[in-house]
C-alpha cells in the first residue's frame, strides 16, 4: 500500500493540463465491443480505474494498440464469450464498477451479457436496477445468482421500447443506450442523463452509424439499426479534476491556471466555486485562478439565509465535487452547508477534516455545516487514509494548505482517478513525496 508524505503551507504557481474525463471513459471503451469495425480513441487519462477496464476488455479479445500517449486503437472482431462464464471474470470484474457497462453492448450484439457485483467507491448504496429494468425493457431475460452475486442477460433479439426511468442514472442510461442501438425498431428514454460525458458517447455512436435523437435533453429516441462501424473520439477534459484544480489553488492561496478545460462543458461548476467566493476567470479555454491572498467569502441568499451547495442530475451540480467544495468551505470567510443526496457514505471523511482543525458539524449521513475559518487559523497536519477517489483528493488538498506534514494512506484509492497526480503537482511546485508500500 502507497503513502503520500505532503509538507503543507507552500503556494503553487503555474499551468496544469486536465487528464482525460475517467467516467466518460469508462462508457465510450465499453462501446468498442458495439462493432467488428476499428476504433480510435484519444486523450485515454492513464489511470487504475481505466487500465483495468482496457484489461478485461483484452481478455474478451479485443485487439488493443497504444498509438500513442492516452490514445489507442481497438477491435472487437474475435471476442471470446466463454470468458464471460469463467472463474477468472467474475475475480476481474468485481473489482471494477465500470465494468457493468460492458452488458449492454455484449447484449445487442452478442444476445447475452454477465457481470458479477460491481466493485468501486465505498460510498454508499449504488444499485443497478435502472441497468437491468431498462434490458427487460427491450425484452431480455434477466437472471441473478445470489451465491456469488453473479447477474446475467440473454435475448435472441432485443426490441425497441418505450421507458421511463426510474433515476436519472448516467451509467445505467449509457448501458441501455449501447444496448438499444441494435434493437429491433424504436426505443424512447425518457429521464435520460444528458450530462456532457453521455452526449459524448450519443455523438460517438452516431458517427459509428447509430440513429439517436435528443441528445443533451432528457429523452432520447433511438432508431434500431441492424450493425455499426469504426470511428475517432477523442474524449473531453475531466471536469472533477477541473473542479480539484480550482479547489487546490483557492485553499493554497495559489495562482493557476488550468488549461484546455471545454468551458461549455462545464455547466454549474464555476458557478458554484464562484458562489463560495472564488475568482474564476476565463481566458480563452482556459481557468486562470488568482492568488486569493486576502481569503474567499461565501456568498449568502438574497434573504441572507446560509448557503446551500447540494447535488444533483445534470445540468445540477456533480456529487463528485461536493467532497472538494467541503475542503474549500473549511477556509472560506463564512459558512454554508453541504447537502449530499446521493450517497449516504460519502461526508463520512470529515471527521479527518476535524482533526485537523475544520470547524464542521455532520448533521446526519447526507449534510454537513461548515463554518469557515477565513485563513485565521490553518488546518494542521495529520496521519489519515483515503476512502474513496474524491475524499482521497479532498484530504490531499487538506494536507497542501495544512501547517507541517501530513501522510496519505492507500493512496491507491486516488490513484484510480488522478493521472500521475504527484509528479503533476510537484511541477507546479507543491512539495510531495510518493513511498511505495511494502
Amino acid at each position: 500500500m502507497a503513502t503520500f508524505i505532503i509538507e503543507g503551507g507552500h503556494q503553487l504557481k503555474g499551468k496544469i493540463q486536465p487528464q482525460g474525463a475517467k467516467n466518460e471513459a469508462l462508457q465510450i471503451l465499453c462501446a468498442v465491443l458495439l462493432t467488428a469495425e476499428e476504433i480510435r480513441i484519444d486523450n485515454i487519462p492513464d489511470i487504475i480505474d481505466v487500465n483495468k477496464l482496457i484489461a478485461l476488455l483484452k481478455k474478451l479479445g479485443v485487439k488493443i494498440n497504444n498509438v500513442g500517449k492516452g490514445s489507442y486503437t481497438f477491435k472487437a472482431d474475435d471476442i471470446n464469450l466463454k470468458y464471460l462464464e469463467s472463474a477468472e471474470f467474475k475475480e476481474d470484474g468485481k473489482g471494477l464498477r465500470g465494468s457493468i457497462m460492458i452488458v449492454g453492448p455484449l447484449l445487442a450484439r452478442f444476445g447475452k451479457g454477465y457481470i458479477p457485483k460491481p466493485g468501486g467507491d465505498k460510498i454508499g448504496r449504488r444499485r443497478l436496477d435502472t441497468h437491468f429494468e431498462g434490458f427487460i425493457n427491450l425484452g431480455a431475460k434477466f437472471r441473478y445468482n445470489k451465491e456469488d452475486y453473479f447477474y446475467g442477460v440473454e435475448a435472441d433479439k432485443l426490441k425497441g421500447a418505450y421507458m421511463l426511468l426510474d433515476e436519472a442514472s448516467v451509467t445505467g442510461t449509457a448501458n441501455i443506450v449501447m444496448a438499444a442501438v441494435l434493437a429491433e425498431g424504436t426505443t424512447t428514454i425518457y429521464n435520460a442523463a444528458c450530462e456532457p460525458y453521455l452526449q459524448q458517447l450519443c455523438k460517438m455512436l452516431n458517427r459509428m452509424g447509430a440513429k439517436i435523437s435528443g441528445v443533451g435533453s432528457n429523452m432520447l429516441i433511438i432508431e434500431g439499426v441492424d450493425i455499426l462501424g469504426g470511428t475517432t473520439h477523442r474524449m473531453l477534459p475531466d471536469m472533477i479534476e477541473i473542479g480539484s484544480w480550482i479547489g487546490l489553488a483557492a485553499m493554497t492561496k495559489s495562482e493557476l491556471t488550468i488549461t484546455n478545460v471545454s468551458w461549455d462543458d462545464l455547466g454549474q461548476i464555476p458557478d458554484v466555486f464562484r458562489k463560495i467566493g472564488i475568482t474564476i476567470e476565463r481566458q480563452g479555454d482556459d481557468i486562470h485562478i488568482p492568488a486569493h491572498i486576502n481569503g474567499y467569502e461565501v456568498q449568502n441568499y438574497i434573504d441572507g439565509s446560509i448557503l446551500t451547495v447540494a447535488d444533483a442530475p445534470w445540468p445540477g451540480f456533480t456529487p463528485d465535487l461536493l467532497s472538494i467544495v467541503l475542503v474549500v468551505l473549511t477556509q472560506a470567510r463564512g459558512s454554508a452547508l453541504v447537502h449530499q443526496k446521493m450517497f449516504e457514505s460519502r461526508l463520512f471523511f470529515v471527521d479527518k477534516l476535524i482533526d485537523m482543525g475544520a470547524k464542521i458539524i455532520l448533521c446526519d449521513p447526507h449534510r454537513a455545516t461548515v463554518i469557515g475559518h477565513d485563513f485565521k487559523s490553518q488546518l494542521k497536519a495529520t496521519t489519515m487514509t483515503s476512502p474513496d477517489i474524491r475524499a482521497g483528493v479532498s484530504l490531499l488538498i487538506a494536507a497542501l494548505s495544512a501547517r507541517g506534514t501530513s501522510t496519505i494512506h492507500n493512496i491507491e484509492q486516488i490513484d484510480r482517478g488522478y493521472e500521475n497526480i504527484d509528479e503533476r503537482l510537484r511541477a507546479i511546485g507543491a512539495k510531495i513525496t510518493r513511498v511505495e508500500g511494502n
